[in-house]
């Protein structure tokens, strides 16, 4: 699998990453066992998977730690704390005593006694400040003891589909890697963030890159026709009846799954894909797609035109994979 450089952190790591969250958290949100997780986990290991990242809020930082037993030296930890209390009212935001007890708790979960990158986790663009003010302070005093290594930010792209708080974050230096939503439905980082990212040396991981309904083609043509109600398509950039119907590659359709972790891979700017799953042949199936060559330029001109507008959250229905 192809490496690459993590930005200003110096760190090696594959292309893909794997995800422990999302909809399967590596098969324990599909009722799979701790034994069948640990399994995928190590797979990923297999396949030359050297980046796995997790948050406390997963429930998946134990099942990493018991399979990197032995391995810890072969992989980039990113894990995470969720700055918002959850449940809290009102609502309130960790303090920073809060945030040392998340880190050590992961560590202790992880069983490591460092972090290679953590996450503060989707903070809203109203939550930025407090987090440089209260929380920064804080982080930098745990790398200081040598529990943490770098720092990263992750956006709420469900509802902050055009970057607001990362806008603000890439412009302080304080972030080493930032964790972004991203997919051929809703392009708008490619502009509004990767210049700056790539100029300051801020390493991007992408989120989202199959979800929104990447996985099934009917969600997929769902999706278009609302966006094309909503005046974000152009009605006459597409058919209707099979709206993707351009990817093609020689005389092979091309997945629909596969083009949209290829499209997010060659992106200018992104460094690191994300892939999440609980199933050893997905997982394959995504390794495979992320390490392909880039997709045909007529192919990628085409998914850059009729996505060109999207600036909207377009809902995330992706089917759950078991």
């Amino acid at each position: 699998m192809d490496e690459v450089v993590l930005g200003r952190t110096g760190l090696r790591v594959s292309v893909a990453c794997l995800g422990a969250g999302g909809h399967s958290r590596l098969g324990a949100g599909t009722g799979k066992s701790t034994e069948e997780s640990v399994a995928v986990v190590k797979a990923a290991l297999d396949a030359g998977v050297t980046m796995i990242d997790t948050a406390s809020a997963y429930g998946t930082e134990d099942i990493v730690g018991e399979a990197l037993l032995g391995r810890r030296g072969q992989v980039v930890i990113s894990t995470k704390a969720t700055v918002a209390i959850r449940g809290a009212n009102p609502p309130s935001d960790i303090t920073p005593a809060m945030l040392r007890s998340s880190v050590e708790a992961s560590l202790g979960k992880l069983r490591t006694d460092y972090i290679d990158v953590f996450h503060l986790h989707a903070v809203a663009a109203s939550q930025y400040g407090y987090c440089v003010d209260a929380l920064v302070p804080e982080l930098d005093r745990l790398r200081t003891e040598g529990k943490i290594r770098f720092f990263g930010i992750t956006e709420r792209f469900n509802s902050d589909t055009t970057h607001e708080m990362l806008k603000r974050a890439i412009q302080d230096d304080v972030w080493d890697v930032v964790m972004v939503g991203y997919n051929f439905l809703n392009q708008t980082a490619a502009t509004s963030l990767f210049p700056t990212t790539r100029q300051r040396g801020i390493a991007t991981l992408c989120m989202f890159a199959v979800r929104w309904g990447l996985i099934d083609a009917e969600n997929a043509k769902t999706l278009i026709a609302d966006l094309v109600e909503r005046g974000e398509i152009d009605q006459q950039d597409i058919d209707p009846a099979d709206p993707l119907g351009f990817l093609i590659e020689g005389d092979r359709r091309i997945p629909l799954t596969e083009a949209a972790y290829r499209f997010c891979r060659y992106t200018p700017g992104l460094d690191v894909v994300m892939t999440g799953t609980g199933n050893r042949k997905h997982l394959e199936e995504n390794i495979a797609a992320i390490s392909m060559p880039p997709l045909p330029d007529a192919v990628e001109e085409t998914l850059r035109k009729i996505f060109r507008r999207v600036t909207s959250a377009t809902g995330d229905v992706a089917t759950k994979v078991s």
